[in-house]
């Protein structure tokens, strides 16, 4: 798991029913970015924070190697990990799906 800082794109949805990570979908652009829904409201960045938890809690590291480097206040974000690959990240989240479609897609 060894791994200087990797960035990620995530596509937040707060409000949601319930915490959960999607996977990777295909953004209105076609990039790829990883969906995730939050139960927490955006105000006063309690989904910002709710989003650094999860993820956190997901890739099995501290909530302190998690930050949201760009686009705090809008719903695309960027992600920073410390300590993690590139490559064992995007293993992480291997549910692939394209969100115009639903169908899969290749990874």
């Amino acid at each position: 798991m060894a791994g200087g800082l990797t960035r990620i794109t995530v596509r937040l949805t707060p409000r949601a029913g319930r915490d959960a990570i999607d996977g990777w979908v295909e953004d209105a652009r076609g990039a790829r970015v990883l969906g995730v829904r939050v139960a927490a409201p955006p105000a006063e960045g309690r989904a910002n924070e709710a989003l650094v938890r999860l993820l956190a809690k997901a890739l099995g590291v501290a909530p302190s190697r998690v930050r949201i480097t760009a686009g705090a206040q809008a719903r695309t974000k960027v992600v920073e990990v410390e300590g993690m690959s590139a490559e064992h990240l995007r293993g992480k989240f291997i549910v692939h799906r394209s969100s115009s479609s639903g169908g899969a897609a290749a990874p």
